[in-house]
């Protein structure tokens, strides 16, 4: 299904609201990437409004007082829609439109509409019109054939458009099949992964924030020639690719989605079989945006995304992008967290030593086993030393004890010549 194509930029005006104990200066930041995301949506910024409360207001969120404001702002700067960084209930964003006479949403709508726009393979599709429905639904209260909102505006473009002029019972079963389709094609993904674990290979992943570099530094890694752009959410669909380690390894190399803070719940449930990838490697590379001005709020962000997606004991390795933008704070990184490295996904520094620690860290995660090679089994003994490493040889008179590092199947291979106990 095509998406809707709109013929002029909106006006926005950003709503932030500072309720203890967050500070300020975190609204702040939260409203400058809120911008972003608008930008990368199609929309410009015409004003920006920051409310400190004790809580939330139950009725509009931001308290009849300040949405009366809002509505005054909003026609002086002549705005299309106001969007507020937090999530709004249903009954919020009903009660706002009608006191600001215009189009309310939220941040989750604008993350949405970017994942609408950039859905490109049909599972992605599949996995977007899911989250605008799961998210829409409860919406649909007291608007009727109101949410077709004028030509696809920010929030509302995206597959399963028509759904939102027909009743509650066929958005439900739309739902419904989607859940199928996705679960086939979990099926399926389960099925491939299952194939490649069986081949011995390591899988590494490539998460961090969004536009924090991946897709460059897999095309880098690998040659992959995957899209990249300077715009968040530039990819959605996970792309894997071989790769050749130092020591001569060959490991499965993935990119995958970008993270943000407050990363919507209906995207994560949808995604979760696409971020099944990230769950089962081996090893996370978290590529973080050295040059960024919160490295260390983007590097927190996405490891609460890793832990909800039960990704969070994967072993992670650091590599601090971008040091040919701000290498002094690269190095200031790498060096506040150890075992880390520093690269340059656009220009290549640092790429060996980011190799080296990949393979230093995946080997490090084999165990050690003990076997006892008799004399005769001289190729048991030449395949030890191929396909694991081998860290003593001690001769006796029946054979030979080798202590080793082997990988999971390597160790069910040998399994006969393991010296239990």
């Amino acid at each position: 299904m095509s998406l809707i194509e709109r013929g002029f930029r909106e006006r926005i005006v950003l709503v932030g609201v500072a309720i203890p104990p967050v500070p300020v200066a975190e609204v702040e930041e939260g409203l400058d990437e809120l911008s972003q995301l608008v930008d990368t949506a199609g929309a410009d910024e015409a004003a920006r409004v920051l409310q400190r409360r004790d809580r939330p207001d139950p009725a509009t969120y931001v308290g009849k007082g300040k949405a009366a404001e809002l509505h005054e702002l909003s026609e002086q700067v002549d705005a299309d829609t106001v969007v507020f960084d937090d999530e709004l209930s249903p009954a919020q964003q009903r009660n706002l439109e009608k006191m600001l006479g215009r189009t309310a949403i939220d941040r989750t709508a604008v993350i949405l509409d970017i994942f609408a726009q950039n859905a490109r393979t049909p599972e992605g599709r599949a996995q977007v019109e899911l989250a605008l429905l799961r998210y829409r639904l409860p919406r649909l209260r007291g608007r009727g054939s109101s949410l077709s909102q004028q030509a696809g505006q920010i929030g509302t473009r995206g597959p399963g458009e028509t759904q939102l002029e027909v009743d509650r019972r066929r958005i439900q079963r739309r739902i419904t099949r989607l859940e199928q389709d996705l679960r086939h094609l979990r099926d399926t993904r389960r099925v491939q992964r299952k194939a490649r674990a069986r081949s011995g290979l390591h899988t590494v992943s490539l998460v961090g924030y969004t536009n924090a570099g991946k897709s460059t530094l897999l095309n880098r890694l690998t040659d992959a020639g995957v899209l990249v752009e300077d715009r968040l959410f530039a990819t959605l669909d996970p792309r894997t690719r071989r790769l050749e380690l130092p020591g001569g390894e060959r490991v499965l190399c993935s990119d995958t989605v970008g993270f943000v803070r407050k990363l919507p719940h209906q995207l994560i449930e949808s995604f979760h079989s696409t971020l099944e990838v990230v769950a089962e490697s081996d090893l996370l590379v978290h590529v973080v945006d050295a040059a960024a001005s919160d490295a260390e709020h983007q590097m927190a962000a996405v490891r609460a995304v890793l832990a909800e997606i039960g990704a969070g004991d994967v072993p992670e390795l650091l590599a601090f992008n971008k040091s040919d933008v701000a290498p002094t704070e690269a190095d200031r990184l790498r060096g506040a967290h150890g075992g880390s490295v520093a690269v340059s996904a656009q220009t290549g520094t640092g790429i060996d030593a980011l190799l080296v620690a990949m393979s230093d860290r995946l080997r490090s995660l084999a165990a050690i086993t003990e076997l006892f090679v008799p004399w005769e089994r001289g190729d048991v003994v030449a395949a030890l030393h191929r396909e694991g490493e081998v860290l003593s040889e001690s001769y006796e008179e029946a054979g030979v004890r080798i202590r080793a590092r082997l990988e999971r199947a390597g160790t069910g291979r040998f399994s006969e010549f393991v010296v239990v106990g």
